[in-house]
């Protein structure tokens, strides 16, 4: 794999000279202030390396490829980038590295680089991993050892995964940002706490006020702007200045739905008692984030309905399961007549689909009194909940055989992981099929996370015959006290789908479980809320 660029006499025999670049590379910043560390070491074992084959020729480049404080995961390394660049510009004969992790810790990066190489005849060498990739030998213990560093990574990020969600189970705060409100003061035993500024806890506890009476994120970063407040200002260890910034909806949100400020501490979707002290009360905050929750629901409804359309999003055409979409005719500058058609239809031709379009009140008004009626008929009840039963057992069924499928393709990747593994020496296309296969084993793991993640929301989903009679039984009564944006938004939380079949004139309405199972608790949320 190496390339005669020149030819220079080393003693009495003429060699070509082989320019060697040695990078060196290490994954935290510790240390890189003494005068001589981990980077100068790795630098002296590679010269030392090179000046041993001096009768082959080998000079070492006086370049620097260095990256302290880099991970190995990826290649967004300058020191990498700069050595790749001289690679592909024909100003080097071979890498020498300490170690192969030190040069990367992803197979499927590694196989990249490895193709470069090859491509511009470029050797590799390990120095404490003596191996020729121009041998069967050497490309067989260099994927080995390449798989090896792959998952001593995937461990370390897994025991990296489960002393976060230990320490928030314990209430630590485990990094990240200083947020408003609280300083980091570090601790004896490592790490940080937040600590209460007072100062800035007073501001807090004015911008939940705010929200509060204005409900518009807009309106109160527009009074916090004028005041000239800002956002948190912090300094970094080095001296660096964040934060400062003007108050925008995002911040707004950021600030009012952080469970840190009542207290906790949140990893993913459960919450814990926090170490720190509090700023908001646990009504005041549960009374903001409800608030938000239910503008976030509706507000955008609001803005991109505005024709006041209940069914929009909701009704499909049964005979060629398309949505329905909602337009209007005009007529002296406003919508004169509302009606719902078929996508299908409407692109194809009136002929191509029964539904063609009808009259949107009509259907609204239509399944608004299907809904009251079934909240007033125990038979409908019961067999309301029954269809709800039967398509909770239908998607737990589909998961069940998803599930069982992603094993056997899990099983089927390990399989020809382990295949490729033995055939390393004798194929060159080794490293790449291995990248590949482990790429393809991580989405197939990730398939299978987002289905065991469904199950257990399916799970949590129980709902009752009396769950469903009782948010029937709510809906009939509070419809019509609901101004048209929160009859909307009922709607779109209680119905999954509405299906309009034109041929035989039929409405048929399913129900979401987890919809039907809280309708009963939004007044209780809206006077929180108020």
């Amino acid at each position: 794999m190496r390339t005669s660029i020149d030819t220079k006499p080393v003693g009495s025999v003429g060699v070509a000279t082989v320019r060697c670049a040695i990078y060196t590379r290490k994954s935290s910043e510790q240390g890189l202030e003494q005068e001589f560390n981990s980077l100068h070491a790795q630098r002296e074992s590679g010269e030392a390396y090179v000046a041993s084959m001096k009768h082959e020729g080998w000079v070492a480049l006086p370049d620097q490829y260095n990256d302290g404080g880099f991970t190995g995961g990826n290649t967004d390394r300058p020191g990498c980038q700069r050595l790749m660049a001289d690679i592909e510009a024909g100003k080097v004969d071979c890498v020498v590295v300490y170690k192969v992790d030190r040069l990367s810790r992803s197979l499927m990066d590694f196989a990249r680089m490895m193709s470069v190489f090859e491509k511009h005849d470029v050797s590799f060498v390990s120095v404490t991993q003596q191996f020729n990739t121009t041998q069967s030998m050497g490309r067989l213990t260099l994927n080995i050892l390449l798989s090896f560093a792959q998952f001593e990574r995937e461990i370390i990020s897994e025991r990296t995964r489960d002393k976060i969600a230990a320490s928030k189970r314990k209430g630590k705060w485990f990094g990240g940002k200083p947020i408003l409100g609280y300083d980091l003061a570090s601790q004896p035993a490592g790490g940080s706490k937040l600590v209460v500024n007072a100062a800035e806890a007073e501001l807090v506890r004015e911008i939940y006020q705010l929200y509060l009476e204005h409900r518009s994120l807009a309106k109160v970063a527009q009074i916090l702007n004028a005041r000239g407040c800002t956002s948190k200002r912090w300094t970094t260890r080095k001296g660096v200045a964040f934060g400062g910034r003007v108050w925008d909806k995002h911040l707004l949100i950021n600030l009012l739905t952080n469970p840190a400020y009542m207290g906790k501490v949140k990893h993913k979707k459960e919450l814990f008692k926090g170490e720190h002290a509090a700023i908001i009360d646990e009504p005041l905050w549960q009374s903001v984030y409800s608030t938000i929750k239910h503008n976030g629901r509706t507000g955008g409804m609001h803005v991109r309905n505005q024709h006041g359309a209940l069914l929009k999003g909701l009704i499909h055409c049964g005979p060629c399961g398309h949505a329905m979409g909602h337009t209007y005719s005009v007529k002296d500058g406003k919508a004169a007549y509302r009606y719902y058609v078929c996508y299908v239809a409407q692109k194809q031709g009136w002929h191509a689909c029964p539904s063609g379009s009808l009259p949107a009140e009509q259907i609204e008004r239509l399944v608004v009194d299907r809904i009251k009626h079934i909240g007033g008929d125990p038979g409908l009840v019961a067999a309301t909940f029954r269809q709800l039963q039967g398509g909770i057992r239908t998607r737990t069924a589909q998961i069940e055989k998803d599930q069982a499928a992603g094993v056997r393709e899990i099983q089927k990747i390990e399989s020809e992981l382990r295949k490729v593994a033995t055939t390393a020496g004798t194929d060159a296309n080794a490293a790449a099929r291995l990248a590949d296969l482990h790429e393809r084993l991580a989405k197939a793991n990730e398939r299978a996370r987002g289905l065991r993640a469904e199950a257990e929301r399916i799970d949590g989903e129980v709902i009752t015959r009396d769950d469903v009679a009782a948010a029937l039984r709510e809906f009939g009564a509070t419809w019509d006290v609901l101004c048209p944006r929160e009859q909307a938004a009922v709607l779109a939380n209680l119905v999954k789908r509405v299906d309009y079949d034109g041929a035989k004139k039929t409405v048929s309405i399913t129900f979401h479980p987890a919809g039907l199972r809280t309708l009963g608790q939004a007044p209780a949320e809206d006077e929180e809320a108020a």
